[in-house]
């Protein structure tokens, strides 16, 4: 079986992207073949491109490109973790090879979950990598629980937006880091301080937060560690020497720094599922392309002014409608 994909060939640019037919594999024992109808952009997608995560992902050419997908079951063994074929589903692929920028995906049963009824295929296919990975940086890494107080920086984009939800269920209280411009976007979706990061200087209230969650990574633990209190932790998504020493350094420390890398889990799904279902939860699209215009959705993910996710669909408007799980 064949199916359309974006692959790219040599690193560089958005324009090195290309729309190609690929070969699909035989599906093999639990997994699950999934007609994609939206498939998500992260930065990952980006550094990946560049070439500047081949000391992860591998130097092999050429590439495809992707890793979160909403759609539905079109193959699977019968009963296989409860999937069905029909299904509504959405995931984030962990394999670094990537490949969800594509019209089928073949990923493990255990890194999917069924989809809300009330989400469309684009909504879902925005929550898998940024959900998770701000879930597994709070709830698990720095341990926010009711009560606390948590500062997030760069809480407009992607992972932001999804951490400032998530961290109020929690129970937390929520303090942000973001443009001006971003302010009230972070106050809309729970925020209970939304500060302006060229003119407010949080890292400089000592013992104020219980969490620090630097989304953008440009922030250093040392800077930030006074502002926080013991114990306390803080995370970065971006992966340095800088993060990598700091969390050596404090690994049993009471003020720890700490790296998210985030894995797909059901059961992580499942609860994002459940936060939107119970209304807690709600994924922030900034805008969709569509599959022909992969370049230009790349081209706009690098001026880091998307707030939300960037969402490419896969097949037309009148499929992605809610439906049955």
């Amino acid at each position: 079986m064949r199916t359309r994909a974006v692959t790219f060939a040599r690193y560089g640019p958005p324009s090195v992207l290309r729309v190609e037919s690929v070969e699909l594999p035989p599906l093999g024992p639990r997994r699950v073949r999934v007609r994609v109808h939206a498939a998500a952009l992260n930065p990952k997608d980006i550094l990946v491109r560049k070439g500047k995560l081949r000391w992860l992902v591998g130097r092999t050419l050429p590439r495809r490109t992707g890793y979160d997908f909403a759609g539905v079951v079109e193959a699977c063994r019968s009963g296989e973790y409860g999937v069905q074929v029909g299904q509504r589903v959405f995931g984030m692929l962990n394999a670094q090879a990537a490949g969800a920028m594509a019209e089928h995906v073949d990923v493990p049963a255990t890194e999917l979950a069924p989809i809300p009824d009330a989400l469309s295929f684009v909504d879902a296919a925005a929550i898998p990598l940024a959900g998770q990975t701000a879930l597994q940086a709070l709830r698990d890494l720095a341990r926010v629980r009711a009560g606390h107080r948590v500062w997030i920086h760069g809480a407009s984009g992607g992972v932001g937006t999804f951490a400032i939800q998530v961290a109020k269920s929690l129970g937390a209280q929520v303090v942000t880091t973001s443009s001006a411009a971003n302010l009230e976007l972070c106050r809309s979706l729970g925020a209970d301080e939304a500060l302006d990061y060229r003119v407010d200087r949080p890292w400089e209230q000592r013992a104020a937060y219980d969490a620090i969650f630097d989304v953008f990574g440009n922030q250093r633990f040392s800077k930030c560690r006074a502002a926080l209190r013991r114990p306390g932790a803080f995370v970065s998504t971006v992966p340095s020497l800088r993060i990598l020493q700091a969390t050596a350094r404090t690994l049993f420390s009471s003020r720890r720094a700490r790296l998210v890398l985030v894995r797909s889990k059901a059961a992580d799904l499942t609860w994002l599922a459940d936060q939107v279902e119970w209304g807690r939860l709600t994924p922030r699209v900034d805008r969709t392309f569509p599959l022909g215009q992969i370049a230009q959705a790349h081209a706009f993910i690098e001026t880091k002014r998307a707030r939300g996710k960037v969402v490419v669909e896969l097949t037309g408007a009148s499929d992605d409608k809610p439906g049955p799980g």
